[in-house]
């Protein structure tokens, strides 16, 4: 699939940093519920630790991403 958008804006690298980590955080409690309800070795407990490993993926990428579309970026980034 060619890469012929512009790509996203420093604020919108923002943006979407700060809704990952609202919906991270928003995950994370109900992994606990989860986990609380089911138990630590359901299989429900286990998609949502694979879930918020894919987040943190994301956001990883995501930072490498920041750093391709601006090179002289300085300091930490949104993502971490």
């Amino acid at each position: 699939m060619p890469d012929n958008s512009p790509p996203l804006t420093q604020e919108e690298h923002e943006e979407l940093a700060r809704e990952l980590r609202t919906t991270e955080a928003r995950l994370q409690v109900l992994c606990e519920l989860a986990v609380s309800v089911y138990g630590p070795n359901h299989r429900v407990a286990f998609s949502f630790e694979k879930l918020l490993e894919a987040v943190d993926r994301l956001r990883a990428d995501l930072q490498t991403q920041l750093i391709h579309d601006f090179p002289g970026w300085n300091g930490d980034g949104p993502y971490e």
